[in-house]
């Protein structure tokens, strides 16, 4: 079997980006396994079909076995901790979770002589960006331990690269909203702080209202901004990222967005043109380690894989995430 047409491992394939990118995998052809260890993921979301492991990604014995056994030469390495508050206030959880767990993930890789590795890294690492937008070698000011803890693992694999034949692409997120348009997964969890999910939860009414941390920020409206990438497009993109890594061979970074602002009064306007009713909100005090604005400027991504998003529009990131809140409520 080469490395074109071998399976995949995926560690958190049973989240929220994982299922989608299974989903895409699995559009695409192409096999996968899964290593998750359901702290945050659901077994529900994995598709049928796939293969589940229930451990840890960073029990390099276990990946090692898996990676043998499933004949996989591939790594998509979604696993980790991303809420940016919590990291705040339990830094060595995220130090932890996504930095030794990806070192080690990454060790039982280069045992296994594993030459593609697609790392989910974000664009945190950017902090508040100066300019409109950000591309991939804008400065690296990352403002919390969350971003931190990203940017070491991309550090880690620079590194190992230099001494193996392992070879990367570290994919920046920017925010990732919406579920799958066919209603086969979406995002589930407790206490959820993402924008869009919360505003959707408050619409169905999951929720009594929806705060909105900080209405004095140096934008247009006082209120941070943001650039929403579909989950579906964003899945996409790591099958045309792993295509290209694994013709190409060459370790790439690339931004994953949109290049269109959205504040988070853009974002409550456009539910409350979805639904047709007004969003009950509330002004609160800033969050720390949110930057102001990130925006992405995505044209390697798009040069190099020739990867193009289907889903880019606000309303139809809401309309997709609404869609799923009220399926859950059912």
């Amino acid at each position: 079997m080469n490395d074109q047409s071998s399976p995949v491992l995926v560690t958190g394939g049973a989240g929220y980006i994982g299922s989608h990118v299974l989903l895409a995998l699995q559009d695409a052809g192409i096999d996968a396994v899964v290593i998750d260890n359901l702290s945050r993921g659901r077994r529900e979301l994995v598709p049928d079909g796939i293969q589940l492991i229930v451990g840890d990604a960073g029990d390099r014995k276990l990946v090692g076995r898996l990676l043998r056994e499933s004949g996989a030469r591939s790594v998509i390495h979604l696993a980790g901790d991303i809420v940016v508050p919590e990291s705040v206030a339990k830094p060595l959880q995220y130090y932890r979770n996504n930095v030794e767990t990806s070192r080690n993930l990454i060790e039982a890789c280069v045992s296994e002589e594993v030459p593609s590795f697609v790392f989910s890294s974000t664009a945190a690492v950017y902090g508040s960006a100066d300019g409109e937008t950000v591309s991939e070698t804008a400065p690296l000011r990352p403002e919390s331990p969350y971003a931190r803890s990203k940017l070491m693992v991309e550090w880690i694999l620079e590194d190992i690269s230099n001494v193996s034949d392992l070879r990367y692409a570290a994919l920046r997120y920017f925010n990732v909203a919406g579920a799958d348009p066919a209603g086969r997964t979406g995002l589930v969890a407790e206490n959820a702080t993402h924008l869009i999910k919360v505003a959707c939860e408050v619409a169905a009414g999951r929720r009594d209202k929806l705060t909105v941390f900080g209405d004095d920020y140096g934008t247009a409206d006082g209120t941070c901004r943001r650039d929403f990438i579909h989950v579906s497009d964003l899945a996409s993109a790591h099958v045309a990222v792993l295509s290209h890594l694994r013709a190409a061979h060459q370790n790439v970074t690339l931004n994953c967005g949109y290049g269109r602002p959205s504040s988070v009064l853009d974002v409550i306007r456009a539910v409350e043109q979805v639904t047709g009713n007004p969003l009950p909100t509330e002004i609160g005090p800033r969050r720390p380690g949110d930057p102001v604005s990130v925006v992405a400027d995505s044209s390697l991504l798009r040069k190099l894989t020739g990867w193009s998003p289907v889903h880019d529009s606000l309303e139809e990131i809401i309309s997709t995430a609404l869609a799923w809140e009220r399926s859950m409520g059912a």
